[in-house]
């Protein structure tokens, strides 16, 4: 059996990583998204929703039956523990259904994983979990300036998202490969992508047995 290549992505917030998945995705390679993982995990009827109702208490929940992701969000920002207690109990449930979908990619013959980790680099054990990582950069004004057009927010709710994030300079030392994705098109942030993808062996012909 071809050797399976272990990718991971990451990237601080409004650097253009969900778009780059994308590129990958439509060069062959299987995707798993850990922040969507987190988020069905914490929907309504997830298995994490019991816990942290049990941990928080109702205010962390919706009348839908939903993490209240506002309510949480301020309560994580004003308390590390509290973060840490949370991050208990979805952790586990993620890397669960990682690695089903791990395992399930590599059943359908896909021999290139892109793991699409935002914390890739605050993790203790993804590091160890992949082969190479790929960081998405741009200058922090372009983040800034990206996520308060897509999310009006204010630009200072985006920097303290940003704080809560690795430091740029800590995502590029631990970096085996950079796309920079700032002042080009999405044509030239393609090719720049196909270009990478290239030397880690991915391509159309080669990531998968089946159609894509």
């Amino acid at each position: 059996m071809a050797r399976v290549v272990r990718l991971g992505l990451t990237g601080g917030i409004g650097s253009g990583k969900s778009t780059v998945a994308s590129c990958l995705a439509d060069l062959g390679a299987a995707v798993i998204d850990a922040d969507a993982i987190a988020r069905s995990v914490t929907a309504a009827g997830g298995p994490a929703i019991a816990p942290i109702r049990a941990t928080f208490g109702n205010k962390m929940i919706t009348p839908e039956g939903a993490l209240n992701r506002q309510e949480m969000r301020s309560l994580v920002f004003a308390d590390a523990s509290a973060r840490q207690r949370l991050e208990a109990i979805v952790h586990p449930l993620v890397g669960l259904e990682t690695q089903r979908q791990a395992d399930d990619a590599v059943a359908a013959g896909h021999r290139c994983l892109v793991f699409d980790v935002p914390l890739l680099v605050e993790s203790l054990h993804w590091r160890s979990r992949v082969d190479q990582v790929l960081v998405v950069d741009c200058s922090e004004p372009t983040q800034i300036s990206r996520v308060v057009a897509r999310n009006q927010l204010d630009p200072e709710a985006v920097r303290a998202i940003m704080q809560a994030q690795s430091p740029r300079l800590r995502r590029l030392q631990a970096a085996d490969a950079v796309i920079w994705n700032d002042g080009i098109s999405l044509t030239d942030l393609r090719t720049q992508v196909a270009a990478l993808a290239a030397t880690f062996g991915l391509s159309l012909a080669n990531t998968t047995v089946g159609p894509h």
